[in-house]
């Protein structure tokens, strides 16, 4: 494995970070998501969004992480408080090229983005993740987490999807 780098984001990696969401979306939710919406991302249009979110972070309560080899950013991670319940932290993006998958950059991205949360003296987390999503699901239950039984409809080019809510205590009791 390439040695990496894990980081806080700066807004300047903000179309390095649109990239590599844009590309883990289109292998990622292949078959899950309608391959119109897919074939119409673009990381030209996400950056702006990246660099707003980006610049915005309340470090270490939110912000965004990049994992960085000597190839570039291959992959980030996006955190703050939960919008319902803002004492507990909320992982809304944990994304990595597809190249990278299975070699240890994601469990090292969500290492480190679990250590910046108990920094910032949160004491419990959670993700939401698709239900169709099994190699999602796998990634974060050998990482801990847990669903919770909380289920979302979500609506993504036009599908009716349906997002599981994963939960998990950070600090000395995981």
């Amino acid at each position: 494995m390439a040695a990496v780098q894990i980081r806080q984001a700066r807004p300047d990696d903000a179309a390095a970070v649109a990239g590599v969401h844009v590309r883990s979306w289109q292998v990622a939710f292949s078959g899950l998501v309608p391959q119109h919406h897919l074939d119409a991302m673009a990381p030209s249009r996400e950056e702006p969004a990246w660099k707003a979110r980006i610049a915005a972070a309340r470090w270490p309560a939110s912000g965004v992480l990049v994992a960085e080899t000597e190839a570039g950013i291959v992959g980030f991670a996006g955190f703050g408080p939960s919008e319902g319940t803002p004492a507990i932290a909320e992982i809304g993006t944990l994304y990595a090229e597809p190249e990278v998958w299975g070699t240890g950059i994601g469990k090292q991205l969500m290492l480190a983005t679990m250590a910046t949360l108990e920094s910032a003296d949160y004491t419990q987390a959670m993700l939401w993740v698709l239900e169709d999503n099994g190699r999602a699901r796998r990634f974060y239950e050998v990482s801990g987490w847990r669903a919770d039984g909380a289920v979302v409809e979500d609506t993504t080019g036009g599908a009716s999807l349906r997002k599981l809510r994963y939960h998990r205590a950070l600090g000395s009791n995981p």
